[in-house]
């Protein structure tokens, strides 16, 4: 992953977002959420705070930053200290396992799909939610990439990108539901998702192994 300078140093900005932006934050939960598999066992790659992993029950994940992992584990999260290329994780341990705008900050994706691939038992879920290059809140991210804390460290990936990637990696059944439609700033209300993407400004993808 790229460096964690950023989520060490401003962690109170980072968790500042969700409250600021709730009813995006909640509209992109619930967009996840439709691929999580319920009672089975999962790991967040890049868990972060813990802001997704606490409320879809995810116990464990992984994270570089420290701040991170001490935010996570205040929310009674198993976090380790890992990059997603190098996962602390025997083969076909995981019925499913999740990224969240974790794949802009990877150094190397193929590794890190691989990885997560490995990891997961035979038929087992990855789900990866990305904001897309091509939607106007990808447009907008990328426009003011470089006055962004976090973002200015980024590389964002259209949808297509990663789909491409996921396919050569060797993951199977591919399905994607996309929200956060509009400027983050107008919405006021919870967004239910819809099914493809092309439109919404957050895509989540899921894939088989």
């Amino acid at each position: 992953m790229s460096t964690t300078q950023p989520f060490n140093q401003h962690f109170e900005k980072y968790e500042r977002w969700f409250t600021d932006n709730k009813y995006v934050y909640q509209s992109e939960l619930i967009a996840v959420r439709h691929f999580i598999p319920k009672k089975q066992k999962g790991v967040e790659i890049g868990i972060g705070s813990g802001q997704f992993a606490s409320p879809l029950k995810i116990k464990i994940g992984i994270d570089p930053s420290k701040s991170m992992i001490n935010l996570a584990r205040q929310k009674g999260l198993n976090v380790s200290r890992a990059v997603a290329e190098k996962l602390p994780s025997k083969n076909d341990s995981f019925d499913f396992a999740l990224m969240v705008t974790t794949v802009c900050f990877v150094d190397e994706i193929d590794t890190s799909f691989k990885e997560a691939k490995r990891i997961l038992k035979q038929n087992g879920k990855f789900v990866v939610g990305l904001v897309d290059k091509h939607s106007p809140l990808g447009r907008l991210y990328l426009k003011k990439k470089q006055d962004n804390i976090f973002y200015r460290w980024a590389t964002f990936y259209s949808t297509a990108e990663i789909i491409l990637q996921l396919n050569k990696v060797g993951f199977k059944n591919l399905a994607t539901v996309q929200t956060v439609f509009g400027n983050i700033k107008n919405i006021e209300h919870i967004q239910q998702f819809r099914h493809g993407y092309g439109e919404g400004g957050f895509v989540v993808i899921k894939a088989e192994k």
